[in-house]
């Protein structure tokens, strides 16, 4: 004897989708907070230890990288009303940012970044950092899939897709740069 077919409902399917979704979620955000922040490892090509892997702000704000951030924090002002424009639009997406706590550029273009996040109000948890090591890789952490090819990236997403990025320099400033990426 045939079984009839079961025809579930919309809701019925999101009943057991989304908590699905989370559980998934849930186990990538363990997998990170699992992984050890702000580690260093030496590289053997800059003969000095680099941060390497998943990093944060305070982080940012131990050794080598230290003597650089918080004077390019401190002195860079964001112009104003790209900030106010940001401040509106800046939440919808996730950003990743790929560096090398080595790389001039990264010393002075990451804490201007974030100052920029920080006087929008970005929200932290939107917000991944990946140190790399001077071959551009990570030690834990396969980032093959950013495609870095020069740091800083800073990679912009929504909704999951990348819409834009900003490598090594601004074309015009960060804000600009960051403005016209949300437009598209």
């Amino acid at each position: 004897m045939k079984k009839p077919a079961t025809k579930f409902s919309v809701s019925d399917k999101l009943k057991w989708i989304i908590p699905f979704i989370l559980l998934l979620m849930s186990f990538t955000i363990k997998e990170i907070q699992a992984q050890e922040i702000n580690q260093t490892i030496y590289d053997s090509v800059r003969n000095r230890e680099v941060l390497i892997d998943f990093v944060t702000k305070e982080g940012l704000q131990t050794g080598e990288f230290a003597e650089y951030f918080q004077d390019e924090y401190q002195t860079y002002i964001p112009e104003e009303k790209l900030i106010n424009d940001l401040k509106l639009k800046l939440n919808n997406f996730e950003i990743v940012i790929v560096l090398g706590s080595w790389c001039y550029d990264s010393k002075i273009q990451v804490p201007h970044f974030l100052k920029i996040l920080d006087a929008t109000n970005y929200p932290e948890e939107s917000l991944l950092m990946i140190a790399v090591d001077s071959k551009k890789q990570a030690s834990g952490l396969d980032i093959t899939a950013y495609d870095i090819e020069r740091v800083p990236t800073f990679i912009i997403y929504k909704e999951g897709q990348e819409i834009g990025r900003i490598i090594e320099s601004p074309s015009q400033s960060l804000e600009a740069d960051l403005q016209k990426i949300l437009q598209q």
